[in-house]
């Protein structure tokens, strides 16, 4: 064979062979590139779960508090008519009792700011609900009346307005608000309970 005939042939293996690595490197390329979309499109999914849970757990939150706070509004409302409170005081228990389930569970899921605000009114519903509770069975201390637990549950609707910004804020509710409703999220502004 001549050297000719060698280069030629040797031209021709190079070229079958860069022919051949080119398909396979592109198909390697080709299966990096969807793996990549598949995670991605995994930890997306991951990611609106976890918005979902969130979601729901500050959607239970929120309506546990505020079943705790019509129940101690009606237990208070019952004590000042003078009516026998029990089925009114069974109300205000189960509520409390839900209302603790449900912030135990907020302990491990919400981030520490809307923590501390959930925590802080937890533990002022508690304060209240031991004033009714006193008020109920006739031992009040100094400082328990009709008005300071009415007092009292009126500046709690205004901690859980800030509460619940800080949940909507938290899940990117105000993103979706159009630039007027904007300052809705923000703290301070005005809303209903």
């Amino acid at each position: 064979m001549d050297v000719g005939s060698a280069m030629g042939l040797l031209a021709a293996v190079v070229g079958v062979v860069g022919t051949l690595l080119s398909a396979l490197l592109t198909q390697r390329a080709a299966d990096r590139s969807r793996q990549r979309e598949q995670e991605r499109a995994e930890q997306s999914r991951e990611r609106r779960s976890e918005v979902r849970e969130l979601r729901s757990c500050y959607v239970a939150l929120n309506t546990a508090a505020r079943q705790y706070l019509a129940a101690l509004t009606d237990q208070l409302h019952a004590l000042s008519r003078g009516e026998d409170p029990r089925s009114v005081r069974q109300r205000l228990t189960e509520a409390r009792d839900q209302h603790r389930d449900v912030y135990a569970e907020a302990q491990m899921r919400v981030p520490e700011r809307v923590l501390e605000l959930a925590g802080d009114l937890s533990r002022e519903l508690g304060v209240v609900y031991g004033m009714v509770r006193r008020l109920d069975g006739r031992a009040p201390r100094a400082g328990d009346s009709p008005a300071a637990v009415q007092e009292s549950i009126d500046a709690l609707w205004g901690r859980l307005r800030e509460a619940r910004r800080e949940m909507r804020a938290d899940l990117g509710a105000c993103r979706a608000l159009d630039g007027q409703n904007a300052g809705s999220c923000r703290r301070g502004s005005g809303g209903s309970a």
